[in-house]
């Protein structure tokens, strides 16, 4: 997956969340553009090119406002897909770029 075509998808509109993802979303107490505003200002922090429900990537990203945030995107008949959000914490990350 490339990020460019990550962050038009975004900018143009054409993106979803799976129901995971909106769910991850609102646990997060995180709203949808500050999700846009992650992506936009993002990086591929990994790839995920086999994985059995398709590939997808990892891409992290900071809210306007400075809230680190990691959103896994794929591509579903050719669409954008949000398959989750969260805000990368510890021990499972030591910092948004670095595994814990």
């Amino acid at each position: 997956m490339e990020i460019d075509w990550i962050k038009i998808s975004v900018k143009n509109n054409e993106y979803y969340f799976t129901g995971h993802g909106e769910d991850e979303r609102m646990n997060d107490n995180l709203t949808i553009l500050e999700i846009e505003e992650a992506i936009l200002s993002g990086r591929i922090l990994e790839n995920y090119p086999e994985d059995k429900r398709g590939e997808s990537c990892l891409v992290v990203g900071f809210t306007n406002s400075g809230i680190p945030v990691h959103i896994v995107c794929g591509e579903r008949n050719g669409k954008l897909v949000i398959i989750t959000v969260y805000i990368p914490q510890p021990p499972k990350f030591k910092t948004p770029y670095i595994r814990g």
